[in-house]
């Protein structure tokens, strides 16, 4: 089986360097249209520059493909919106979001001042956000869509130093889990991507022979598996240095406690068996959990 792109189009958050620029690169490589997004700022999110994303362009046109450049800053859903447009206005379709614009603000949790930590909330989660929202009546009226949200192993397991990133990423599974669903009658798929790759968002944390072993290009072919025609959907897939992994939001079989007075103190007691993972399950949604508790609920009452 092959993996192609023929006759869809892409837009790419963030694509002017990193990830977003190998991801952009891949597509076109493989038939894609795409709309090169990037901001020009610094990883701070200061600044801003259309030499990245026209780059990125040149690159793609020289080796045969199509693509032009756009600077919306993912904040602004009126320019996301107008970007959309200019895909629309180009090619007529857009069928793969990938959601891939962040930057970092890191410090402590004591020391990290609030407006920091609501900046990279509102470019990782909120600008995701505002780009699935300007894409998704276009991928519902033609029943097809394809969506890529870059989570974090910060947001899934927790990193020091990256409340913020870290919040922002585990809220965009939340929201891959619900597009999911309410995507599928449409054929959206909605999936997560959580890479280790050396950029600049990453330069700092790792020494120089890790990164060496830590190349973005090795993160595309997670990448197009999840923006795939065949694609599967409420899938987190991990993915660094040729490795690749599926994370999972899973539930324990836990124990039925009922009510009293001295329901805390029996639960306490019991914890270590709630924790147990045996028989853990993957939900297939939010019902799941209440299902669960109200089917033991009931057995136990009757």
């Amino acid at each position: 089986m092959t993996i192609d792109f023929k006759g869809r189009v892409a837009i790419v958050t963030g694509a002017g360097g990193g990830l977003g620029r190998e991801h952009a690169l891949a597509l076109a490589k493989r038939g894609a249209k795409v709309v090169v997004n990037d901001l020009g700022g610094a990883r701070d999110g200061s600044g801003g520059s259309s030499a990245a994303a026209l780059a990125v362009v040149e690159e793609i046109t020289k080796a045969g493909g199509e693509a032009i450049a756009n600077g919306a800053s993912v904040t602004d859903f009126v320019a996301v919106q107008a970007m959309v447009k200019q895909a629309m206005d180009t090619w007529g379709r857009v069928d793969i979001l990938i959601n891939n614009a962040g930057i970092l603000r890191d410090k402590s949790f004591a020391k990290m001042e609030l407006d920091d930590f609501k900046l990279v909330m509102d470019v990782h989660l909120m600008g995701a956000v505002n780009c699935c929202k300007a894409v998704w009546p276009i991928m519902t009226e033609q029943k097809y869509g394809r969506i890529v949200m870059t989570t974090s192993s910060s947001g899934l397991y927790g990193n020091f130093g990256q409340s913020n990133y870290s919040a922002a990423k585990l809220a965009l599974v939340g929201l891959m889990q619900t597009l999911s669903l309410e995507g599928a009658k449409n054929d959206i798929r909605v999936n997560s991507l959580a890479p280790t790759a050396a950029t600049r968002m990453t330069e700092s944390l790792f020494p120089e022979a890790m990164l060496q072993a830590l190349q973005p290009s090795d993160v595309v072919p997670a990448m197009l598996v999840l923006a795939a025609e065949n694609a599967p959907t409420r899938t987190i897939l991990c993915a660094g240095a040729g490795s690749f992994e599926a994370a999972h939001i899973t539930m324990t079989q836990g124990a039925w406690i009922g009510r009293g007075d001295d329901a805390p103190e029996r639960l306490a007691a019991q914890l270590a068996d709630i924790k147990n993972r045996d028989g853990e399950i993957v939900p297939e949604s939010g019902t799941a959990q209440g299902h669960h508790e109200l089917t033991r609920a009931m057995s136990k009452m009757a």
